[in-house]
Formats: C-alpha cells, sequence, structure tokens
C-alpha cells in the first residue's frame, strides 16, 4: 500500500465502525463518497474490522509518510483495533483500555490532595456552615437565569472570537452557531459541520454559571474544538493533505489532546484575570458577580481534578456499587447528589465511559507541554502549535520529559 491507500483505509475502518456504534466518529468532512459506500455496504463485523487494523499498522512500517503522520495513524489504528475487539465482546480491563485509547496510564488520586483543597476552599468561603453548603451558596448566587443563558453564551462567544481572532488566525466565513438542549450526558457538545462551521449544543439541565460559561464557551468554540477544526482544516487538511485529520474518531489519542488543550482554552487566551473579565462581559447584561471571589474558589476546585477519573476507575476498576460512586462523588466534589448522579450517567454510557480521562490527564499533559515553552515563545505560539500540527499524546510526553530533563541540567 501507499501512502495515500493507507489514510483511505483507515478512514474507511473508522465510518465502518461508526455503522457498528454510531456517534464513534464524532465529525467527517472529507470524501462524501466514503461515507456513501460504507453506508451501502453490508453490516461489518467487527472481528474483520479489529483484523483490518491490525493489518493496515503492519502495513505502514513500510510505507513512505512523514514521521509526525505515521505515529498519528499507528496510535489511532491501535486504538480503533481496541474498539473493534471491544464491540466483538473482548473483555479489555479499564486501565489497559484507556491506555489504548488515550496512550496514558491512569491510577487513583489520593485523599489527601482532596483535603488540602477542601482546606483552601474553606479560607476562600468563610462563614457558617459546611464547605459544600457554602459552596453550593457561592453557587446559587453565580447561576445565569435559564432565561439568559443564550444571551450570556452569546456574549461570551463574542468577546472570545475577538480575542482569538487576534491571536490566531481563523477563516473569515467560520460561524459558530448556538442552541440550547436537555437530556444530554454532557455539559456541552461542538458538532462540526466542516466548512468552517459549528453547532454548539449547551445542555441546559445541569443549570450554569457565570464563573463556568466563559471555560465552557472557550471550550467548544474558541480557542478550543471550534478554532481547531478550523485551522486543521485550513492548514494541514487544506494545505497539507493530511486526509486523515479531515475524520475525529472519539476514544482515541486526539481526544486526549483536543479536550486537554480545549479545557486550557480560557487560559490560553485571557489566563490570570479571567474573572474580572467574565465579570465585566456578564455586567454589559446586566448580570452581577464577583469575579475575583470566582477565580479564587475556581483555583481551589483544580485540586479535585481527578475526583472523577477516580470515579471511573471505581465505576469500572473497581467494580463499586453505583450509589458507592455518587456517595464518592458527592463527598470529594462538594456536589448535591443531583449532579452526581448526571455525572454517573456519563461515566456509564457504553461510548462516553473511557472518556473522563481526557478532560483529566489531557489537562495535566498539555499544561505541562505549554508551560516547558521556550523563554522566546508566548503561551500563544505554544499553544498554536496544538491548533496546527498532529500531536499525540506520546508526542506530548516525550517533549515535557525532554524538557524536564533539559532543565534539570540548566545550572541557570
Amino acid at each position: 500500500m501507499d501512502g495515500d491507500t493507507i489514510v483511505r483505509e483507515y478512514l474507511l475502518l473508522c465510518l465502518r465502525l461508526d455503522r457498528l456504534s454510531p456517534g464513534l466518529v464524532d465529525s467527517f468532512t472529507g470524501d462524501r463518497a466514503l461515507r456513501r459506500a460504507v453506508d451501502t455496504e453490508p453490516r461489518p463485523h467487527p472481528v474483520a474490522l479489529a483484523g483490518r487494523a491490525t493489518l493496515l499498522r503492519r502495513e505502514l512500517r513500510d510505507v513512505d509518510l512523514e514521521p509526525d503522520r505515521r505515529r498519528f495513524l499507528d496510535a489511532h489504528l491501535v486504538a480503533a483495533e481496541t474498539t473493534a475487539r471491544k464491540l466483538a465482546g473482548v473483555r479489555i480491563g479499564f486501565v489497559d483500555e484507556v491506555r489504548a485509547y488515550f496512550q496514558v496510564d491512569i491510577r487513583p488520586g489520593h485523599p489527601d490532595t482532596y483535603r488540602r483543597a477542601h482546606l483552601q476552599l474553606d479560607e476562600v468561603l468563610p462563614g457558617h456552615g459546611s464547605v459544600a453548603e457554602r459552596l453550593a451558596d457561592h453557587r446559587a448566587l453565580d447561576a445565569v437565569p435559564p432565561h439568559r443563558l443564550k444571551a450570556a453564551v452569546h456574549a461570551l462567544s463574542s468577546a472570545l472570537r475577538d480575542r482569538v481572532r487576534q491571536r490566531f488566525e481563523l477563516p473569515a466565513n467560520e460561524v459558530v452557531e448556538y442552541e440550547v438542549v436537555t437530556d444530554k450526558p454532557w455539559s456541552g457538545f461542538n458538532y462540526y459541520l466542516g466548512d468552517f462551521r459549528s453547532r454548539v449544543a449547551i445542555n441546559a439541565d445541569l443549570g450554569h454559571r457565570m464563573s463556568n460559561l466563559p471555560h465552557l464557551v472557550a471550550h467548544e468554540s474558541y480557542p478550543g474544538h471550534h478554532t481547531e477544526h478550523c485551522r486543521k482544516e485550513v492548514g494541514l487538511v487544506g494545505k497539507r493533505g493530511h486526509a486523515e485529520q479531515s475524520l475525529f474518531l472519539i476514544n482515541s489519542p486526539q481526544c486526549l489532546t483536543a479536550e486537554g488543550m480545549a479545557e486550557l482554552g480560557l487560559h490560553a487566551v485571557v489566563g490570570a484575570g479571567w474573572g474580572r473579565w467574565t465579570e465585566d462581559v456578564m455586567a454589559d447584561l446586566g448580570l452581577r458577580m464577583d469575579g475575583d471571589l470566582a477565580e479564587r474558589v475556581e483555583g481551589a476546585l483544580s485540586g479535585l481534578l481527578t475526583v472523577r477519573q477516580d470515579a471511573a476507575l471505581m465505576l469500572h476498576d473497581q467494580r463499586a456499587h453505583p450509589d458507592d460512586v455518587v456517595a464518592f462523588l458527592c463527598r470529594w466534589l462538594l456536589v448535591p447528589e443531583r449532579r452526581a448522579r448526571h455525572m454517573l450517567r456519563f461515566l456509564g454510557d457504553p461510548l462516553w465511559r473511557a472518556y473522563t480521562t481526557t478532560y483529566v490527564e489531557g489537562v495535566r499533559l498539555v499544561r505541562a507541554w505549554l508551560d516547558l515553552r521556550a523563554p522566546t515563545d508566548t503561551l500563544g505560539d505554544r499553544y498554536l502549535r496544538l491548533l496546527d500540527e498532529p500531536l499525540t499524546p506520546a508526542t506530548l510526553t516525550e517533549e515535557v520529559r525532554a524538557g524536564v530533563s533539559w532543565l534539570s541540567r540548566d545550572p541557570g
């Protein structure tokens, strides 16, 4: 096989997996004839698809492709093979499944870390009642009135879009449309439609807070998923011919990188002081918040990053009872039972059960990688590489380790 054939077969493999488990292909903006061909085929068998992935990995070794494309394709064929094996009924341990999808090893966090976060939150939110009660009171005051949700989303999107356009070139005709939905296991979702257009769904069931909404909009749109899709469609696909980037496969290494960078989107384009910045945007809508306090609260809560991953390990690795997982989430995340049960719905979904790792390990890895930028590089320069290059988690990990090793030897 040559490179173009390998890429075409990879795309067909993913589209066939999507027929067996609809939703596995998050977006596909490539050759529509491939989608039509797959849709008219007999229903594929997952064992055959697993075997096809294995064969393509062997063929890939002898194909003349740039090293970054070869690494990307190999990593995603591993993930696709794992998905096919699971669809065929093969039992795969949860930790092994996560490693195959996302190129990271996961382990439980430590309760002492969570206790320290609670103590920090206790200092940030002084007063009567438990820390959980004070946090609930703070969040109630921070809530976006449901009838103002769409206006707040549009205001934040416009403000973030202006900032992103100042830093990163975007197609003149790019656009994001927002809709408010209900009865979903997630808080927000980007549906990339191709031609620089996205539809972003915001789940109204959860309620939204003024301090959380800018993170969500940055994550889904500017400079997160929408921005990444647009720039890769222009650059990697349009200019460099990386057709494999026209497809986004759920439960694959690209998810961990994409979610990590999207979670850090507000950090990249606003940074410290985002609370006061959000306060000013909300004030234009007649909504009042304490931006400085919101930023301190979110800073304390960042110490609880791994709690959701611990819950996934409890549920799928340790086979804990769902009620025990809910109790764990309530205790350490300081959330009410209703919110914890909604989290459990996402953790237990067959498609999304491993996906929480992308938000946890993705943030840790991407933040470490961003922080190791050269003195001459800005945060925006570093973030732009994530937007434009086919960087896998394994590549980021290698660069972080190399950077840490270099720093440990640098007498300065």
